[in-house]
This record gives C-alpha cells, structure tokens and sequence, in this order.
C-alpha cells in the first residue's frame, strides 16, 4: 500500500538526503534508510521493511540499492522506484569517478602512496569485520560451514570460476532442503499475484534488458566485439547476474578476473579502489566504478586517458547498476510469495554459506597483496597456490591495521578510523618508514 503523504518534494528530498549519508557499507546504508524512512518519517513500517530487506538480500547485485529502489516503488510507484534508486546512486557515483580520476593521473606522487598505505591496512581489518558478520548470519548448520569451506577450497586452490560456484551451491541447497538453514521466514500469509502477471513481468522484463543492454549493443557497433569497451561492458552485465552475497562477495569475483585473468589492474591498485569505496557515499560496490575507469584510463585508445577512463568507468556502472531496477519492478510484487517458496529459500541459504566461503578468499587474497610486497604461486600437481614471500613483510602495515580494528572495536566508527589510519600513512611516509 502506498503512502499519499509521500509527496514528491519531500520524497525525493528524503532518499537525496539518504544518497549522501550512506558511507560504510551495506549495514550502516540499510540502518540509515531505516532510521529515516521507518523512524523518522513513518512513511513504512517496520515488518514491510525487514519482508523487503529478505527479499533484496536473495537478488545479485547491491542490496542497500536495491532495498532504497524497493522502498521507492512501495511509496509511489514505478517512478518512485527509479527516483529512489538514482538518488541513492548518483552522489557516489559522482565522488568516485572524480576520485578515480584523481588517483589514476597522481597516485604514483609519494603523498598519495603514503595516505593509501594507511588505508590499505584499514581495508584489511574492513574485509575481516564483514567476514565475521556474514558467517554469524549465513553459518547456523554444519552443513553450512561445510560448504563455505569447500567454496573457499574450489576458489583459493583450483580457481573455480564464481558463476559456477553459485550455481552449484543454489543447486546443492535446493535439493538438500533444510540441510543449510532457512535464508528467510515465511511471511505470515502468501500475497495474491498481481493482475495480468505474465504479461506485466514480461513487458518490464523486455523493456529494461533494453534498457540494460543497449550502451553493450552501441560500443559492439562502434569498435567493435574484441574491444576493450566491450568487454568492459559484457563482463560487468555478466557481474551484475552471478552478484550474490554482497559487496565483499562481487569484489572477490571482481578481484580474481579483473586482476588475474584481463590484467586490467594490479592487486595494489585493487586495494586502493576499495579504500576509494570506502570512503564515499553510496553502495561500496561503487569500486567497481572504479574498477572501469582504471582500465579504460591505462588502455584509452583511441581516447584520451581521461576520457577513457570516465567511458570505462561509464559502462561499468550502467552495466552494474541498471539491473538493480529490472529486479526489484519485476520481483517487488511477488516478495511475500517468493518468501514462502522452501526450495528456494534453501538454495539461498546454500548460496550465502558459500559466500563467507568467498569472502574468505576475498580477506586472504587481500592480506597477502597489503602485507607483503612481493608472493609467488606454488604448485602441487592439479593445485595452485598463491602464497606471499615472507621475506618481504611490511610491519607497518599490520601495525596500522592492529590500530585500525582497536578502533573499531572501541566504538570509533568507520570515518574516523579511515581518517586516523590515512594519517598514520602520512605520517609514516614523512618519516620515512612508508615502505613499510
């Protein structure tokens, strides 16, 4: 039922105000929404939220987005969905591509090294803090801690690619119901379907994969389908698709193929994007942002640098973000049924448990790249190890880290910890110890 009191104006004044203060990740994002939609304002109540919330957290792709464009279409509609979900987006999106545009032309200068180094370790104890928090939540069964295992084994040792991954695990929870814990409860009584529902699914569905794929269509026209454009816009509509688990769990994907596979970054550089992320409003998962705008500003022709990195960063947002609204328009109505549905919400909880699997690998790839300077791949037979160089440790960044999670742990909160450690960088790098 929408809220009539919701007026544009203040409606969009409202989900404007919840864009810009959304820093910290997906639980801090979320917890804002509800202290201003549900607290404040009263325009939802508090059982429709945490239904809605169940039903983003089981879609790919950024959960806060898709909550705030869900808490859109609750109130008004269609359009409220789209201005909700743009306004949540659009002042991050902003910051990062003037962010990555700074970092891509100065971050070779020693300040910017040195503040990255700070925040590098912070981003270390980041991964580490969202890790524990999934695996309480995704982990109540042995079978689940089973299958976060062998989800951490198939990535970190044979580099099973993420696709598949998920969908064995979606496969293994729906055919082992129970086996994993329930991912949500049922609601208390199934909705009825909205009117003509084939027919509504099928024309949003048809209209927003328009929508979605056109910018992927117009860059395979102009340069062609081996162009950097076009892989940069077909590998991030594929992210959008296998994108579950959250942001931690996509970066993992994103980190292993971006990185490894189409050399568009190294791992530092990895490192830097996520403490960008960080550090802006908006879903974290921005860093893939990021991500576009390194990789068409390093391989920009014919373009200038910049322009191919704001083209890069461009199509890796469209691709990422517009399916946001095809899930929730196409979903929203059927969010009390698709609660109910048991194989379904046991393949989501077999996919969660192999996302802490995911974050995981995530957390160790990470550590390896910010704490020591150089690794090196063992193998042993079918195997393949990455494992660090020991002889190349930078204490300094485990001792930033070491303060990083007191205070966090103390209560300091995710700006101020950012800012103290950006500092300790500084300060490292002035007394010349930022070599770690």
């Amino acid at each position: 039922m929408r809220d009539a009191s919701a007026s544009l104006r203040p409606f969009a004044r409202a989900f404007a105000r919840i864009g810009l203060l959304s820093f910290g990740g997906p639980a801090a994002q979320i917890a804002t929404m509800h202290r201003i939609l549900v607290d404040e304002l009263g325009w939802i109540d508090n059982q429709r939220f945490l239904h809605a919330l169940a039903f983003c957290m089981a879609l790919p792709g950024p959960e806060a987005m898709q909550l705030a464009t869900w808490c859109g279409w609750a109130l008004r509609g269609w359009r409220g969905a789209l201005i909700a979900g743009l306004l949540f987006i659009l002042p991050g999106l902003v910051v990062m591509l003037g962010l990555s545009a700074l970092y891509a032309t100065f971050h070779t200068l020693p300040l910017m090294a040195h503040l990255f180094l700070g925040l590098k370790a912070a981003v270390l104890v980041l991964v580490a803090q969202a890790l524990a928090r999934l695996a309480k939540k995704a982990l109540p069964k042995p079978a689940s801690w089973a299958m976060a295992l062998a989800a951490f084994v198939a990535l970190f040792t044979l580099n099973l690619p993420f696709p598949l991954l998920v969908l064995g695990a979606g496969l293994i929870g729906c055919l082992a119901q129970g086996a994993f814990g329930p991912f949500a409860a049922p609601p208390p009584a199934a909705s009825a379907a909205p009117q003509n529902g084939w027919r509504r699914a099928a024309g949003i569905a048809g209209l927003w994969s328009i929508i979605w794929l056109a910018p992927l269509l117009l860059v395979t026209l102009l340069f062609g389908e081996t162009s950097l454009w076009t892989q940069i816009g077909a590998f991030f509509g594929k992210v959008a698709l296998v994108a579950f688990g959250g942001a931690y769990a996509i970066l993992a994907y994103v980190a292993q193929a971006a990185v490894q596979q189409m050399h568009w970054l190294s791992a530092p550089q990895m490192l830097d994007g996520l403490a960008l992320a960080e550090t802006t409003p908006g879903p974290l998962i921005l860093v893939l942002t990021y991500v576009g705008f390194i990789a068409g500003f390093q391989q920009p022709a014919p373009f200038s640098p910049l322009f191919g990195g704001l083209l890069g960063g461009m199509l890796a947002s469209w691709m990422s973000f517009a399916p946001c609204f095809l899930w929730v328009l196409l979903g929203a109505p059927y969010v009390e049924r698709a609660r109910g549905v048991v194989r379904l919400n046991s393949a989501l909880a077999a996919i969660m448990a192999a996302m802490v699997g995911v974050i995981l690998n995530l957390a160790v790839w990470f550590a390896f790249h910010a704490l020591f300077a150089a690794d090196q791949t063992l193998h042993l037979g079918p195997l393949s190890l990455l494992w660090p160089d020991g002889t190349t440790f930078r204490p300094l960044v485990a001792a930033i880290a070491g303060v990083a999670a007191l205070l966090l742990w103390r209560g300091a909160g995710l700006p101020l910890t950012l800012a103290a450690c950006a500092l300790l960088g500084l300060l490292a790098g002035w007394l010349g110890f930022a070599g770690g």
